[in-house]
């Protein structure tokens, strides 16, 4: 009988706890500082990610696709000249579009792995 009595107070007490207000701190209630996210991945640089393309078939559309989703297209119907990889983009035609990425990534020297 003495044990359930005892019992039932530690459950009545921390229910009673329970209910309590939140810590205060210089009359501010105490902020629980919730542990970072770890980042999942640092974003890679722009050279890195079209060499990453090379790895796919050449003249295949996966390639492409993939330059695309780098440096995406803005079609132009007269595209100026071709000056940098961020021109490549206002190329219309796909093939010429490809082969401009193309000039350019596999003239990219080989960056370290970090």
């Amino acid at each position: 009988m003495k044990s359930f009595l005892v019992l039932v107070a530690v459950l009545f007490s921390a229910t009673a706890f329970a209910q309590s207000p939140p810590p205060m701190v210089g009359g501010k209630p105490l902020v629980q500082v919730k542990p970072r996210r770890v980042a999942a991945a640092k974003p890679q640089a722009v050279a890195v990610r079209l060499q990453a393309c090379l790895e796919i078939e050449d003249g295949s559309k996966g390639r492409l696709d993939c330059y695309d989703a780098v440096i995406a297209p803005q079609p132009k119907a007269k595209a100026p000249a071709v000056k940098s990889i961020r021109d490549c983009r206002f190329t219309k035609e796909e093939d010429e579009r490809l082969a401009c990425f193309n000039g350019f990534v596999e003239r990219i020297p080989k960056l370290p792995a970090s």
